[in-house]
């Protein structure tokens, strides 16, 4: 599970074997292997804590790694620093926009950091601001623009550097459901161009729109695969009961119904392949011990919860 796959048709644009990270006693990263390809959305997933946010500085090259090695578009990032950053364009979560200029002007200064001028940055900025769909708006301060616009933009900047790898932090925190629609069809554009996108996400909505998942938890991989194969990992369905003594409750799943299920947020949750054959039986087990049943069609969170015990925060 915890190996790098290269089933993608596409080479790899990122491979990290053994990483491992600590700040001072306390190990945020541990043995972490994964691997990206050019033309894919991959999607670092995991709660607060999990270690996605220092194994996207590791790769964005903001800090190195204690223990392990990264190769990102052949190019090993420990000795080679300097020449993987032209390969790759960063969005990081926290705004790094200037409200008091254009959506032009800010992607100006941008290219003027990495050295670009005259024609070049002017074509640049013209692409890359088409790409977001903001070109007819590009004379207008960010300071109008809707969250999801100034993301855009912060994107297009990204872009500017014209990146084979893209690695964004968090791209779709605080923003509407709309708005993260739009984002994600400009990021899938942005794939089928080749680049290789790597982006750290706690939501599930967002993780559902990438090609392939890294699942982490408590700085280790815990799952990989694509979103459906991960689901499909549960047979059937998730009954949820809902019950002021759900110890009570799994006591008699267990000895009754040899199902085996844990108390997670004061609810029991199960698997079971036909649910709904189940439920009459249920009631008349727990006939006083019943506030509520619901069953429904597993999801990410509900893989996450089978391998770690925990629901997702």
């Amino acid at each position: 599970m915890n190996e790098p796959n290269f089933e993608s048709r596409n080479p790899p644009a990122v491979v990290a074997t053994g990483l491992t990270h600590r700040y001072g006693e306390r190990t945020a990263l541990q043995s972490v292997n994964l691997s990206a390809c050019f033309g894919e959305i991959l999607g670092l997933l995991g709660p607060n804590g999990s270690g996605k946010t220092t194994l996207f500085r590791i790769l964005s090259t903001l800090i190195p790694a204690d223990e392990g090695s990264v190769t990102m578009d052949r190019l090993d990032l420990a000795s080679q620093r300097d020449q993987v950053r032209r390969r790759i364009g960063v969005v990081f979560q926290s705004p790094s926009l200037d409200k008091q200029l254009t959506a032009y002007e800010n992607l100006t200064h941008h290219g003027h950091l990495y050295g670009l001028r005259g024609e070049t940055l002017k074509s640049r900025n013209e692409a890359n601001l088409k790409r977001v769909g903001l070109w007819d708006r590009r004379n207008e301060r960010v300071e109008r623009f809707s969250g999801g616009m100034r993301r855009r933009v912060e994107l297009a900047k990204g872009l500017l550097t014209e990146p084979r790898i893209l690695i964004l932090d968090e791209p779709s925190t605080g923003l509407d459901p709309a708005a993260r629609h739009e984002l994600a069809g400009v990021l899938r554009a942005i794939r089928d161009e080749g680049v290789a996108i790597l982006l750290t996400t706690h939501l599930m909505e967002e993780a559902d729109r990438c090609d392939r998942l890294v699942v982490l938890d408590q700085g280790k991989v815990v799952a990989e695969g694509t979103p459906l194969g991960l689901r499909q990992q549960i047979g059937g369905q998730i009954v949820t009961i809902e019950s002021s003594q759900p110890q009570r409750v799994a006591e008699v799943l267990r000895d009754r119904f040899g199902i085996e299920s844990p108390v997670i947020d004061q609810n029991v949750r199960f698997e079971a392949n036909s649910a709904y054959e189940l439920l009459p039986r249920l009631q008349e087990a727990l006939p006083d011990l019943l506030d509520s049943v619901s069953i429904g069609r597993p999801g990410l969170n509900d893989v996450f919860m089978r391998l770690t015990g925990r629901r997702f925060q």
